[in-house]
């Protein structure tokens, strides 16, 4: 497949909105910006053009898709949204915030892998509202990367994923998020945090006290049918094993320089994988040192999270070992993400 490339490096250029619209139209898959990571999208209300993503990304067929909306009536794809859930979309939306509700037979069951919910999402960017607009309808979208992957927040790793697998790829900068969409089940009662993310778990307290996140019982869920993306699979992870390493900080570093001499003198590659401040502590010319950000500025290391991860794989490196975070505000989301790409490979010091 000959995949249409354009990066909109001067602004949006609606002539070729019209023509990714079109193609979605047409049961095609269009891969397109969102605040939180590139998205892979097609018809949400077409199982055929749905089936394609699913194909693209390798993607497992019970792993359900969010759809994109630029329209708050939702009447047509849930069966209903209960007050709070909209007191949430009134709060986060156009954001990085996707609320699972009771579907209507409108949306077909392969976009909700099976399930009777589907999880819908405003997003914020000006080139995803564009092409959501001019297609006239939701659009089912995962991440745009090859399933089990770091998701990408660029153009550039877009291309690299899924040129020749894909109708058209459209390019908008970096995703200034750059971790996927909180997700919130009110589709149960009380309503679930499933997935962390920007919106924290305290952001959505303050609008529904009612809010519960239970991270044992979400993993042990993990074995049915996943509700939302990013449950029941190994996901973010690049090519190398991972360990993450949790506790003091000052125990921390010495429990990734043990470990890291213990690779080396192996022959191993080694990969470090922690906030900028640490690069003097890691300051060893035989491995490769990425950059989380700065450690006080989370959304620095949100946007870079992912990025940072597939930079290990540019490097091929055999090993990773990454440092956490406590687990408070938007941290939870990152810890959430680094977990997943360890495969829960944590030593706690």
């Amino acid at each position: 497949m000959d995949t249409i490339k354009v990066n909109f490096e001067n602004g949006i250029d609606q002539v070729e909105i019209l023509k990714a619209a079109q193609i979605l139209k047409d049961g095609g898959v269009v891969a397109f910006p969102t605040e939180t990571v590139y998205g892979l999208g097609a018809d949400a209300l077409n199982e055929e053009a749905v089936q394609k993503i699913f194909r693209a990304k390798g993607r497992p067929q019970d792993n359900p898709l969010i759809i994109h909306v630029v329209e708050e009536d939702l009447s047509a794809y849930v069966q209903e949204v209960p007050p709070k859930a909209q007191m949430l979309m009134d709060t986060f939306w156009p954001g990085p915030l996707t609320i699972i509700l009771k579907k209507t037979d409108l949306v077909p069951l392969k976009t909700s892998a099976g399930l009777d919910t589907v999880g819908v999402r405003m997003p914020e960017n000006d080139t995803a509202k564009a092409l959501i607009k001019a297609f006239g309808g939701p659009i089912a979208a995962p991440s745009a990367n090859i399933s089990g992957r770091p998701s990408p927040t660029n153009y550039r790793r877009c291309v690299e994923d899924l040129d020749g697998l894909v109708d058209m790829i459209l390019g908008d900068g970096n995703a200034i998020v750059g971790l996927e969409s909180t997700i919130v089940d009110y589709s149960v009662e009380p309503p679930r945090l499933l997935r962390p993310g920007f919106v924290t778990l305290e952001d959505l307290r303050k609008v529904d006290g009612s809010m519960v996140y239970d991270e044992a019982k979400t993993r042990a869920q993990e074995e049915e049918i996943p509700k939302a993306p990013g449950m029941k699979y190994r996901h973010y992870a690049p090519k190398a094993p991972m360990t993450l390493f949790l506790g003091a900080a000052k125990d921390v570093e010495e429990a990734v320089l043990q470990e890291m001499e213990k690779e080396l003198l192996l022959g191993k590659t080694v990969g470090v994988f922690a906030p900028e401040e640490r690069k003097t502590v890691y300051n060893n010319k035989n491995i490769i040192f990425v950059s989380m950000g700065k450690e006080e500025d989370l959304a620095d290391i949100s946007r870079n999270l992912f990025e940072g991860l597939r930079c290990f794989d540019d490097h091929g490196v055999e090993v990773i070992l990454s440092e956490g975070f406590p687990e408070v505000g938007v941290a939870q989301a990152i810890m959430n993400r680094l977990k997943k790409a360890s495969a829960f490979n944590i030593v706690e010091v």
